[in-house]
């Protein structure tokens, strides 16, 4: 009897799934929803910017292999009858990059602008009609097909609006996540985070993939359907700030030994008298319990590294800007696959951009030094882009290596300057504490990237006809003053270890 009441008496232990729960404090379940929401929503904006790179060599093809249809008046020796006026002439190159183009010019104009209206509206409002928008003008891209429209200016049009509403997207997430995320493993953190990019654009290309041999409109009207699915769900469960949900706001500084090794301004253990004006007019601004006052556009320039790496951006934008909307038709083009294949071999680059983003963010974490894991990487893209055209399309094993390796190095700076750099910057030490710098900061530096976004596709439209190989160089050239423009930077961050490991030294001999 005794021994059936021990029975009775036994409980299993904690499910493990509970205990799984348990593990995580309710502040860390927030941090992560929030990472996964933001990662979701930028997924969404890249995801419909890709398939106009898919659909280029849909718009003009060369069809003296094709079967033409009954009711055809075009001539015999018509060998464009089934590309997709105003791109059926022999100009189709030019007319594409002035579709790019106009997308691009508008971000880059747009995100000037967007920063300071993401400092100053509701995050969640702001980005849910973004996203919204963006949708619909995905979306109306892909009705020319099914409403038989062959206009340029329709496509021009279309691409500046969509243009204009993406540039909500940028600044509000990296703001939100800056919001919620100190700067301990920033590095490590944005760069598994800024891998939306990458997944968007590979998204963006399988979806495309589908449909882009028949009905190329679908390959707009799906992702243009996510995305504002996606808007909505923005709108439900977005938070912007911990407070509001009663969590602990994050530590942006930890203390003096991190501003003795900062990575924007290093080897200066006290301020400059640019950075006290900006401390003390950041202080000045607002009492203890206020809340901080928005920073001007020429106040977040004076920040310290802001203008070196938004030129940089500029220019490392330039090249993977250059990939994304016409490495499908360099690859259809050079090494003949179909109009599907080409975008789906296209989609390793960016697998590689996932994988240099997380490198670079971890390097940088360890050695402190975002610079120079800049530098280095760029240094190291520019003899990966020359033998990526000499050899890269010598057989399909060399191709996918070399196109993971020229993304992995390619999109690792630029991931990083995008994420953790411009979060490092937006919260600087000489703003005391006043985030609200973030969305402007972010905003001049993915801007003067969207510059060099808007000139590399452009470029790369006007050379290609003179050969691919040209564009390359071009595409080389940029790595390289890209590079050139952090050697102030990487000569501090040498001089802020250098002084470092002279500390330590002196500790050991003590």
């Amino acid at each position: 009897m005794s021994g059936l009441l021990t029975l009775g008496k036994m409980r299993s232990s904690l499910a493990p799934g509970i205990w799984f729960l348990r593990a995580f404090s309710r502040d860390s379940w927030y941090r992560g929803f929030i990472l996964l929401l933001t990662f979701l929503i930028y997924t969404c904006y890249h995801m419909s910017r890709k398939p106009i790179s898919v659909v280029k060599s849909r718009l003009h093809q060369n069809c003296s292999e094709m079967i033409k249809p009954p009711n055809d008046t075009h001539s015999p020796n018509d060998t464009t009858w089934c590309s997709w006026p105003p791109f059926d002439k022999d100009n189709y190159k030019e007319l594409l990059g002035a579709v790019d183009n106009a997308f691009l010019v508008a971000y880059a104009i747009g995100m000037f602008i967007s920063g300071v209206f993401g400092e100053r509206l509701p995050l969640r409002y702001y980005l849910s009609a973004g996203m919204l928008l963006s949708g619909l003008f995905t979306l109306l891209l892909g009705m020319a097909f099914f409403w038989n429209i062959h206009v340029l200016w329709y496509f021009v049009l279309i691409q500046i609006c969509n243009g204009l509403v993406q540039t909500t997207g940028w600044p509000s997430v990296v703001t939100c996540v800056g919001n919620w995320f100190g700067k301990g493993k920033r590095g490590l953190i944005m760069g598994i985070w800024n891998s939306h990019t990458s997944v968007g654009n590979i998204l963006g290309s399988l979806i495309a993939g589908i449909w882009v041999n028949e009905q190329w409109g679908m390959s707009f009207v799906v992702p243009g359907i996510i995305t504002a699915v996606m808007g909505i769900i923005t709108f439900l469960f977005l938070i912007e700030y911990p407070e509001d949900v009663d969590c602990v706001p994050p530590q942006h500084h930890g203390g003096p030994e991190e501003n003795q090794n900062n990575p924007e301004d290093p080897g200066s253990g006290r301020y400059s008298p640019q950075e006290s004006s900006l401390e003390t007019a950041a202080g000045c601004s607002k009492e203890p319990s206020a809340q901080p006052v928005a920073i001007s556009f020429f106040g977040a320039l004076r920040i310290p590294g802001v203008i070196e790496f938004s030129l940089c951006l500029l220019f490392a934008k330039l090249v993977s800007y250059t990939f994304l909307y016409w490495l499908p038709l360099y690859i259809f083009n050079v090494a003949h696959f179909s109009a599907k294949e080409a975008g789906n071999l296209s989609t390793l680059f960016d697998v590689g951009g996932i994988i240099g983003g997380i490198l670079a963010g971890l390097i940088s974490d360890y050695t402190n030094g975002r610079a120079t894991t800049c530098c280095v990487m760029l240094i190291l893209a520019a003899p990966m882009l020359f033998l990526y055209n000499r050899f890269g399309q010598s057989g399909i094993a060399t191709s996918i290596v070399m196109l993971i390796i020229c993304g992995a190095l390619v999109n690792g700076p630029y991931a990083l300057i995008t994420t953790a750099v411009s979060a490092d910057l937006g919260t600087h030490k000489s703003l005391k504490g006043n985030a609200k710098a973030l969305s402007t900061v972010t905003a001049i530096i993915d801007g003067t990237g969207s510059i060099g976004a808007a000139l590399g596709p452009l470029l790369a439209g006007l050379i290609s006809p003179t050969g691919w190989h040209n564009v390359f160089y071009m595409l080389i050239s940029a790595d390289v003053l890209a590079c050139l423009l952090l050697c102030r930077l990487v000569y501090k961050e040498i001089l802020a270890w250098h002084l470092l490991l002279s500390k330590d030294a002196g500790y050991k001999e003590i």
